[in-house]
């Protein structure tokens, strides 16, 4: 079973789900822009992703510059991605064990390779 943290407006985010749909791999759907994510949540996410918060950020949007986050401490980074939802990168895709963030879309094809 896959988790996708999805934006439904994104383009690399449907293309995602549609990959994902096309392998028939059985998929939740979490739109984490309606039900954001918890700090813990954020902080399973980092583990299985293996990265900084930073790397998990969307730090060209307007938000992360106005929130002065580019020297932010990884404390500070995590809540803000737990309070503005929109500064998370898009789209990641769990299996549980690991996490893959789907840019380019394909990235999550060795992630369902490993769940076959």
């Amino acid at each position: 079973m896959l988790t996708i943290y999805h934006n439904p407006r994104c383009s690399k985010s449907r293309q995602t789900l549609a990959l994902i749909e096309e392998q028939k791999h059985d998929v939740t759907i979490v739109e984490y822009l309606k039900t954001p994510l918890s700090v813990a949540e954020i902080e399973k996410l980092l583990a299985l992703l293996k990265v900084s918060p930073i790397d998990m950020m969307r730090t060209k949007e307007a938000e992360f510059k106005e929130q002065n986050l580019a020297q932010a401490n990884d404390v500070t980074l995590i809540a803000a991605m737990a309070a503005t939802p929109k500064l998370i990168e898009r789209p990641i895709v769990s299996d549980s064990t690991r996490a893959i963030i789907g840019r380019p879309p394909e990235n999550v094809l060795s992630l369902m390779q490993v769940n076959n």
